[in-house]
């Protein structure tokens, strides 16, 4: 079937459906693969639940006779193909982002602002890479004014991929990080493959939102059509913020407007100024968009401030890398606090830059005031001696420590890989 075809049924269809426990009515399933599932043999249980049509590409199947099944020789790929599509019918402006750190708090800043004069559709939770992409596109309709596409990656050629997919207008690069490493082989390979979402811009003559003060992406941008922000005064950024600081929340003044966030930490202020910077670009009133952004709440783990008891605890457990650890513990030793904790999780793909940089942690960890946890076992079995310095192999052996041993601190940070899933902690705190 030509992808004209597909897309003919699917305008005639209530979304897509990639799960059978959540078929949606009339929606167009597609059998993907897992490592350990293949959609395709639940493809007939989708249709008796009420997908109009299932998308599949298993020979198999090809002996029923069912003229609601639609064979195509890759779903994935197809699935790929129909939101490229329909992307380029619909026609809407799109805005891309990637970048190591930050890039869904800045999307849910971003979306936070324009959706106070626009209609639009977002990137759901992180559902960013070579599925989560098309799903999103897929969801936009002709009453969407624009498009709000989070891209992650942990190889080279992927944003790439995406880009192709979801053409976008306009994007953005939150910055380059130590993330990923294993996949991007060092942080040379995270510049190159973020860089991606430039080349593509470049190429197509597009819009990149830019932070000045970041050298890489100053230097990168240099000849392409750009639009950014500056908290140094840099003359080519169209946006100066006047003032950054976090006593302990994320706070700037740009044209004479101060902007409180509920966000923790000077290393959101840059993530504040692109959802500003892009406000701006589409003619918002900057109180509109302070008024915006000081209503946005993290939620997910993210920079979440929660008080039990006399303890309060900054939960910062959705996602860890070398970059993200380092200025959450320079942030963490700069709040006020009596005595004050860190528990720290593991850090994953980071293959063989694994060992140096949790001991780069444990090390930054032990020059910050108060005791240091670390969990997980790259942790470890890298683990340096250390005053007030313990070391867990797994979540439980730290949970029946603090059975034994409850922390007293007033302040405590608590930040690891999602993997870890350090949150199931905060019940025994």
């Amino acid at each position: 079937m030509k992808i004209s075809e597909l897309y003919s049924l699917f305008t005639n269809c209530n979304g897509i459906s990639t799960d059978t426990r959540n078929i949606s009515a009339n929606s167009m399933f597609f059998a993907l693969k897992g490592s350990n599932f293949d959609a395709n043999d639940f493809a007939l249980q989708a249709l008796e639940k009420g997908a109009a049509y299932a998308v599949v590409d298993k020979k198999d199947l090809k002996k029923i006779d069912n003229n609601r099944l639609i064979f195509v020789e890759d779903s994935l790929k197809c699935l790929q193909e129909l939101a490229a599509y329909h992307r380029f019918h619909i026609g809407l402006p799109i805005i891309a982002l990637t970048g190591s750190n930050g890039k869904t708090t800045t999307k849910e800043l971003l979306n936070t602002v324009l959706s106070q004069h626009y209609s639009t559709v977002a990137t759901i939770g992180n559902l960013n890479n070579h599925i989560g992409v098309p799903l999103t596109l897929l969801r936009l309709t002709e009453e969407t004014d624009l498009g709000i596409i989070e891209m992650g990656a942990n190889h080279q050629k992927e944003i790439e991929l995406l880009c192709e997919i979801a053409q976008p207008d306009f994007g953005l690069i939150s910055n380059f990080g130590r993330a990923h490493l294993d996949g991007f082989g060092g942080i040379e390979g995270v510049v190159k493959a973020k860089s991606e979402m430039y080349d593509y811009l470049n190429h197509h003559k597009k819009v990149a939102f830019v932070n000045f003060d970041d050298p890489i992406q100053a230097e990168k941008t240099e000849k392409m059509n750009r639009f950014g922000f500056s908290m140094k005064q840099h003359m080519g950024a169209k946006v100066q913020i006047t003032k950054a600081y976090a006593e302990p929340m994320a706070t700037l003044e740009v044209n004479h407007t101060l902007i409180s966030s509920n966000l923790i930490g000077l290393y959101n202020c840059a993530n504040i100024a692109f959802a500003v910077t892009i406000g701006l670009f589409f003619n918002i009133p900057i109180e509109t968009i302070k008024k915006a952004i000081e209503n946005y709440i993290p939620t997910n783990n993210r920079s979440q401030w929660i008080e039990k008891g006399e303890q309060k605890i900054l939960l910062d457990a959705y996602n860890a890398n070398p970059s993200s650890m380092e200025v959450a513990i320079e942030n963490f030793s700069q709040l006020g606090g009596t005595t004050k904790a860190v528990i720290l999780g593991d850090m994953f793909e980071l293959g063989k830059f694994s060992a140096d940089e949790h001991q780069k942690i444990i090390l930054k960890a032990q020059l910050s005031k108060g005791e240091s946890f670390f969990i997980g076992k790259a942790f470890f079995e890298n683990q340096l001696p250390g005053e007030n310095t313990y070391f867990f192999e797994t979540v439980a052996d730290f949970l029946n420590y603090i059975k034994k041993n409850p922390l007293k601190q007033s302040t405590i940070l608590v930040k690891g890989s999602r993997g870890m899933a350090l949150e199931q902690i905060l019940e025994y705190l």
